[in-house]
């Protein structure tokens, strides 16, 4: 999600924590236990060695700057390492791809923006294939922009598209378009968000190793999952699947006293996420080793001073220690 409007395209009902308790039970018995073991233990390296997380935004969040390259420019100077970008954008991939080589910002992941309005599940065929389009498009201007993964959200439950449908037809429809992403060695992402599908970690890492392919992995927002969840569990959980973590906060004292959406009404760090927990998790399952995994704020933006107070925070956050 790279706003909160798109967000907002799902009716979400105040019980989605209770929603979310009972999903434990489809995805470990209905649908299967996670193939490769509820923490993936055998398939990741514990970072042991120094913390390492790549910084970055979502480009909406830039405030000034008239063009790309003065987004970059900005971000570069404030600390950051990289963007998210939406698919399809009225900014030409060529501007894209210069500004990254000018500024060493790397376009590290781009968004399917299409995906909340022509759903991979929709009933009716010729919507699913729209879904479908958009979602091979955003593999390509990935590709072309030198991303590594994009972001989906694959799917959406309601009262007219229901929960085993979501998993059929989204995993259909995905899998038609993994031999695009394996050619251009680019990883679909999967998102969770507040659509009323995949609400447990067992049933997201089920979902993933459903397609028994490395070019699927999970996108993994750790404020949308503050709401019903606590995001050291997800990450243990989801282990070697995680692909990439979009950084944000959530109070649930906000949420009690002044209503769901406004949970996300707080800066980083002021929220109920335990950002020291969820460090040590990622040092758990290797995300943090090596030149790092990417770590991407998405939250109010603002101007050149907003953007080195995130960045500053997010530093903050990366050398926070258990204990």
């Amino acid at each position: 999600m790279s706003e909160l409007s798109r967000r907002s395209f799902v009716n979400v009902a105040a019980g989605a924590a209770i929603a979310a308790v009972g999903s434990t039970a489809v995805g470990s018995a209905a649908i299967g236990a996670p193939t490769r073991g509820s923490a993936a233990s055998l398939r990741v390296k514990p970072n042991t060695g120094a913390r390492k997380l790549r910084k970055a935004v979502m480009i909406g969040m830039c405030g000034d700057g008239a063009n790309v390259l003065e987004k970059f420019k900005i971000l570069k100077d404030a600390g950051f390492d990289g963007v998210e970008m939406d698919s399809p954008t009225s900014i030409p991939m060529s501007d894209i791809v210069k500004a990254s080589e000018a500024t060493g910002i790397k376009v590290h992941g781009m968004v399917d923006s299409v995906h909340w309005k022509y759903h991979l599940n929709n009933p009716e065929e010729k919507v699913r294939q729209m879904g479908l389009d958009g979602l091979i498009q955003c593999l390509r201007d990935a590709h072309t922009c030198g991303s590594t993964s994009i972001l989906l959200v694959p799917a959406v439950v309601n009262e007219q598209m229901p929960y085993d449908k979501a998993w059929e037809l989204s995993v259909e429809q995905i899998k038609k378009a993994l031999p695009i992403a394996e050619e251009l060695k680019v990883q679909i992402a999967v998102e969770n968000v507040w659509n009323n599908f995949l609400l447990s970690p067992m049933e997201a890492a089920r979902y993933v190793d459903e397609f028994k392919s490395p070019w699927v992995k999970w996108h993994f927002d750790i404020g949308n999952v503050a709401n019903y969840g606590w995001a050291e569990q997800w990450i243990h959980i989801l282990g070697d699947r995680l692909a990439k973590l979009h950084i944000k906060e959530f109070s649930r004292k906000k949420r009690n006293d002044e209503g769901l959406w406004k949970g996300f009404a707080v800066d980083l760090m002021e929220g109920d996420n335990n950002w020291p927990a969820i460090m040590k998790a990622l040092d758990d399952v290797g995300y943090t080793g090596g030149e790092g995994g990417w770590a991407t704020i998405e939250m109010g933006g603002g101007d050149v001073k907003r953007m080195q107070q995130l960045s500053e925070m997010l530093d903050k956050i990366i050398a926070s220690q258990v204990g």
